[in-house]
Order: C-alpha cells, then structure tokens, then sequence
C-alpha cells in the first residue's frame, strides 16, 4: 500500500478545539501554519510572562506550563472547532457554543471556559498572540502521526480512540504500524515537501481523555508503556523544502 497524506489538522487555539484543513503551505524552517497562533494564560503562567513582552502580548516562546492545557482539564479536550468566516467557533458538550473574534473578544472565550478549567487550578487570565507559535516544543517542528500506528493501538485496548485526542498536525495512511520510530533523522517527502524526522513525541496524560465525553477512558500512559514499553506516540518533522501538501499526496522515505 502506497502511503497517503490522509489529514491536516490545525489547532488555532492550544489546548481548545481543532479543525481539520484539505491542503497548506508550509515554509521551510516553520511550524504549520496558524496551528497553536493563540493560547489561554493561566495566573502563575502570567509570572512567567511578565518582563517578555512587547505591546501587552509575550515576545518570545513560553512553556507549555504556563497555559491551560488537557493535561489539567479533561473536558478541554472534548472542545471541538476551529475558524468559520473569520471568527472562531467553539463546541463542547457540556457548554453553549460558542463564536467569537479572538483580536477583539477574547474575555468572552475566557468567561466560557472558567467552568471547564479546575477550580483549584491556577485561574485562566487572557488570550495570547505574540511572537510564538505555542507548541509544546520550543523549535519549529511539524508533528506526524499513523493512522496505522492508531489502528494497531487501538486493536490493542479494543477501543476506539480517535485522532482528536492526539492533536496532530498531519497523518499519513500507509506505513507498517509504529515504522515511524524508527525514522529519526530520515528525509521523508510529502508532496512538494521535504520534511526531516527529529524525535518521537513523548506523551502526557490529556490523551486518557475521551474527547467526546470530556472525561477519562483510560490512562494512556500506562497504556503506551505496558503494551510498547515506551509512552511516545508519533513524530516530529522540520520542514527542509517548503511547498504546498494536500490530502491524498503520496508519501515516500
């Protein structure tokens, strides 16, 4: 079986929602475009933000601690959506949707998700821009998961586990289950695109969470380790040679 470019996931906001994208550019030496652009302060992540910023926004990239994150909430992984005519729409099952422009109305985003976020947790306090791309990683990687790797898995727990939880940017349909573990520091090609793999993704505790319901299915974790020995799941990539992708491109080392 020839492998395929199956998904393009982008995460506008980090830890809040997803969308599911039909082509990108990518840039060499960049992360995917738009993906983790925003994300939620939380009070001690405001400690760590003060001294560093420029124009009421951080100037340079932050930890994943600082913001809200799955890892705390479970129900902020059952958020679901992404940008529709130019604002962002937001679902969850237990809130109202919500819409709303993250430049000009982002107390409202902060208002909907109080209730979401652990009341003895460091209080969620503003939306953030600035000079980052908020992933969990401080360099310009791409994260690529299998569809294959996922399907072994979830034979495995005998579940349905879905892509969500991962919040990954592309899948690939095709390859041997977890042959990705084994390309570190290969070139692979995607299209136009030219992507070198980096490291495996090391794992945290949000992906025990359903993102239906909101709420623990499973430790993943324990899981990853019980049944591989090790808890990551997936690649990242850098971006060697920029160029456009789309689903359906072939894939080839």
């Amino acid at each position: 079986m020839t492998a395929r470019l199956a998904h393009i996931r982008r995460h506008p906001i980090k830890s809040i929602g997803g969308e599911g994208l039909d082509r990108i550019t990518l840039q060499a030496s960049r992360r995917l475009p738009g993906d983790r652009e925003w994300a939620v302060l939380t009070e001690s992540g405001e400690r760590n933000a003060r001294g560093s910023e420029t124009d009421g926004e951080p100037d340079r990239w932050l930890p994943k601690s600082c913001f809200l994150r799955g890892v705390a909430s479970a129900s902020l992984q059952a958020i679901s959506g992404g940008w529709q005519d130019g604002r962002i729409a937001l679902r969850q099952p237990t809130r109202p949707d919500l819409t709303f422009d993250p430049a000009t109305e982002a107390d409202r985003l902060i208002d909907w998700l109080r209730s979401l976020w652990p009341p003895d947790a460091p209080a969620p306090t503003r939306l953030v821009k600035g000079a980052a791309i908020w992933t969990d990683v401080k360099w310009p990687w791409i994260s690529i998961l299998s569809l294959d790797s996922l399907a072994a898995l979830e034979a495995r727990v005998g579940k349905n586990l879905g892509i969500a939880r991962w919040r990954g940017n592309l899948w690939v349909e095709g390859w041997e289950p977890f042959a990705e573990r084994d390309m570190i520091g290969q070139i692979i090609r995607i299209g136009e695109v030219e992507l070198r793999i980096t490291e495996q993704i090391g794992r945290c505790d949000a992906t025990s969470a359903d993102t239906q319901s909101g709420e623990r299915d499973l430790d993943m974790i324990e899981t990853l380790d019980q049944l591989y020995g090790a808890t990551d799941f997936g690649i990242y990539a850098e971006v060697i040679t920029g160029g456009d992708i789309a689903i359906g491109n072939k894939v080839s080392a």
